[in-house]
């Protein structure tokens, strides 16, 4: 990390957690941090689902949740930026405080609750910024207290498929209380269809990425990628924050409500990417999320099956460059291992890490 970036940390550190991002979106819509160009690099492009990315590393969704800031994430270098979640009724989330760091374990644990400003708000951004370059996801979920959840994805699809490069459908958040339990199968079955219907019925029809807890057992995963398959979506997201707790620092902390992010995240999710993939086969787009915090911890992702990978907690400890850390230090690594592309890397780790146990 730069002294910049150090003095940054340590200024926003000395801010409640909520308080102290929401300095860092005002920050970037004034145009700061300034970042130097974003890497390019040939080898680091990548394929999927129709999308020419420019590098696999991308801005999760949970940060940039209203649409304010997507150019502004493009510029830091990262290769794609997901904004949201975005439900159709705009939305308070849970009482604060809800947002705690485990800075000893350089983890989070949140509890917002989907607060956002609803469909209205982002959609006149996203409007906004249509025709610009760069990769934008949008990421869709339901109010907490709708009648009908699938109802709510239905028209986040059809609100956001005219902007968005692709969508992602959010059903692994554990702060809106039952959301997780869209993932049985019966459920998950209702949901995606109707979801692939919506898309179906409008003119632009991006990729759909369904994103999953880590929270699952094997049975679990297996339902959710037959799912999947059977439904034609284009892709998974793995993975969502985790409820588990174990082997935390942070002690007064641990037992706080909420998803936890970062570092204590990485095993975990990436026993499940892995596992996916093996469940998926080899054509059906992965993103891996949890723990990415440096070129190290993105690569091993790319290792265990993912095409694209995100991170978000990792820049609360490592500072705005560290997007750019990371993808210089992928064009490293593949001008190290004579690559010719990134995709070469992927899958190379898959058995390794699919074979190691849920817990």
């Amino acid at each position: 990390m730069s002294a910049f970036d150090r003095i940054g940390q340590r200024l926003l550190f000395s801010f409640d957690p909520e308080t102290a991002h929401g300095l860092s979106i005002k920050a970037l819509r004034c145009g700061l941090p300034v970042a130097s160009a974003p890497p390019r690099d040939a080898r680091l492009k990548v394929s999927v689902c129709g999308l020419d990315f420019p590098n696999p590393l991308g801005m999760a969704a949970g940060y940039d949740k209203n649409a304010e800031v997507p150019d502004a994430l493009l510029g830091l270098s990262f290769g794609f930026a997901e904004v949201g979640t975005i439900t159709p009724l705009p939305q308070p989330g849970n009482p604060k405080p809800r947002i705690f760091r485990l800075t000893a374990d350089e983890a989070v644990i949140n509890r917002l609750g989907f607060n956002n400003e609803g469909h209205g708000a982002a959609e006149r951004r996203l409007a906004a910024r249509k025709g610009r370059p760069g990769i934008v996801g949008v990421n869709i979920g339901a109010n907490k207290d709708s009648a009908d959840r699938v109802r709510d994805y239905e028209r986040g699809v059809t609100r956001f498929a005219p902007y968005a490069s692709y969508l992602t459908v959010n059903i692994s958040s554990p702060n809106t209380p039952g959301l997780r339990n869209m993932q049985a199968r019966e459920q998950l079955g209702e949901l995606l269809s109707r979801v692939m219907a919506a898309r179906a019925a409008v003119s632009a029809q991006p990729p759909v990425f369904l994103k999953i807890a880590p929270d699952l057992i094997e049975a679990e995963l297996e339902d959710i990628a037959a799912e999947v398959i059977d439904n034609k979506v284009d892709g998974v997201i793995v993975s969502n924050t985790t409820l588990a707790r174990a082997g935390l620092r942070s002690a007064g902390l641990a037992g706080e409500a909420g998803g936890l992010s970062g570092k204590p995240l990485f095993e975990r999710s990436t026993i499940a990417l892995a596992k996916m993939r093996k469940l998926l086969g080899a054509n059906i787009a992965i993103i891996g999320v949890g723990g990415v915090d440096s070129a190290e911890t993105a690569l091993e992702k790319i290792r265990a099956g993912a095409d694209l990978v995100q991170l978000y907690t990792g820049m609360i400890y490592g500072g705005p460059a560290l997007p750019g850390r990371i993808v210089a230090g992928m064009a490293r690594f593949v001008d190290r291992e004579r690559l010719q592309s990134i995709r070469e890397l992927r899958d190379t780790a898959n058995e390794r890490w699919a074979a190691k146990p849920l817990n």
